[in-house]
């Protein structure tokens, strides 16, 4: 069925001449091509990958040490490809093969909080680098004393927002400060708001009238030009309140193409929430980035524990998780609302206590 529809692609695209001129409608199907050639790819990989853990199995049980060890890197090696194929196969959303913006506030904590967004921040950056997502800082508020305020992240690749959006929310930490030479035990929070980037062709109407831009000099590194120039920007959508920055570029011009990217991304969220009713409900129970309204809870002391209070997946292992292992979690998320049996609340990233 899946090449059977390959094959129609194809011949639509050879036979019609109007295919190339509609770029909207050529987009679309293309996307749609390569995403069941990559499904394809991915399948036939694994079946040849069992058929390898099948030969390894065979000479293991024949008291080839060497070989069973290699079964069961090789077993594992599959099943990690098997849950990332399932994870292509949960998104199917309009929006979930696009890139994402991830904003990042501290919230609850004080210095403890600052300390907590950044090592969120560090969560999500380490977990692009697992998946060759390309990402980078658009903007960043480092706190008074350690970490950082807020910060803004662009994450470029296939299906980042699919697989970020599991991160919308509050999140809870647990641990003994290194802040308190009390050594006494401090509870943290830190909301994560992901957003879709947005394809030139979905149309979202931004007027000239309706911005406010300002220009400032960029705090921070950045050489001796970026911090003596005005190269800084941060627009403001009047109509609905938006306000996006940038300071992570070398001239205005970089910045203010960033900040119609944000502003885009952003007023295309708020559209999607109008529109559908699981945005709605979410917007309705919008929660307080401190206690009780948390996603999950990172727990380094007494015990060691990632929970999510969502779905209730687990490990037992923070330091792994915090160094960007969230596949799992990602992939219960997206299952258990494809099954409809997700009841989980989140947060956006206006919710700051």
């Amino acid at each position: 069925m899946k090449r059977k529809r390959i094959a129609e692609i194809d011949a639509e695209s050879n036979s019609d001449a109007n295919f190339w001129n509609d770029r909207k409608k050529s987009t679309v199907i293309l996307k749609e091509k390569k995403g069941i050639e990559e499904g394809i790819a991915s399948s036939e990989e694994i079946c040849r990958d069992l058929d390898d853990c099948l030969v390894l199995i065979e000479f293991g049980e024949t008291g080839d040490t060497d070989a069973e060890a290699e079964a069961n890197a090789a077993i594992q090696a599959v099943s990690t490809k098997v849950a990332q194929l399932e994870a292509r196969r949960l998104l199917g959303g309009e929006v979930d093969r696009n890139s994402a913006i991830v904003t990042i506030n501290a919230g609850a904590g004080g210095t403890e909080a600052c300390d907590w967004a950044l090592m969120i921040m560090r969560m999500m950056l380490r977990f692009a680098d697992r998946k060759n997502w390309r990402a980078q800082i658009v903007d960043e508020l480092s706190g008074d004393t350690a970490g950082i305020r807020n910060a803004v992240l662009e994450v470029e690749g296939d299906f980042a927002y699919g697989l970020l959006k599991s991160e919308n929310g509050v999140h809870r930490l647990v641990r003994i400060s290194p802040f308190d030479s009390n050594a006494r035990r401090h509870t943290s929070f830190c909301s994560v708001f992901v957003s879709p980037v947005v394809d030139d062709d979905i149309q979202i109407e931004i007027k000239e009238s309706d911005l406010r831009v300002d220009t400032f000099r960029a705090s921070g590194a950045g050489g001796q030009h970026v911090n003596r120039t005005e190269s800084a920007v941060r627009m403001t959508h009047g109509p609905s309140g938006v306000v996006v920055q940038s300071q992570s570029q070398r001239s205005q011009i970089q910045n203010r193409e960033t900040c119609m990217k944000l502003l885009r991304a952003k007023l295309y969220e708020i559209e999607i929430q109008k529109r559908t009713a699981e945005s709605r409900a979410i917007e309705d129970s919008k929660m307080d980035n401190s206690f009780g309204s948390q996603i999950r809870s990172y727990v380094l002391h007494p015990y060691k524990l990632v929970k999510d209070t969502r779905t209730l997946h687990q490990s037992s292992d923070p330091s792994t998780v915090l160094d960007g292992d969230l596949e799992g979690f990602c992939i219960e998320y997206l299952r258990q609302i494809a099954a409809g049996s997700f009841k989980g609340k989140g947060a956006t990233s206006d919710d700051l206590d």
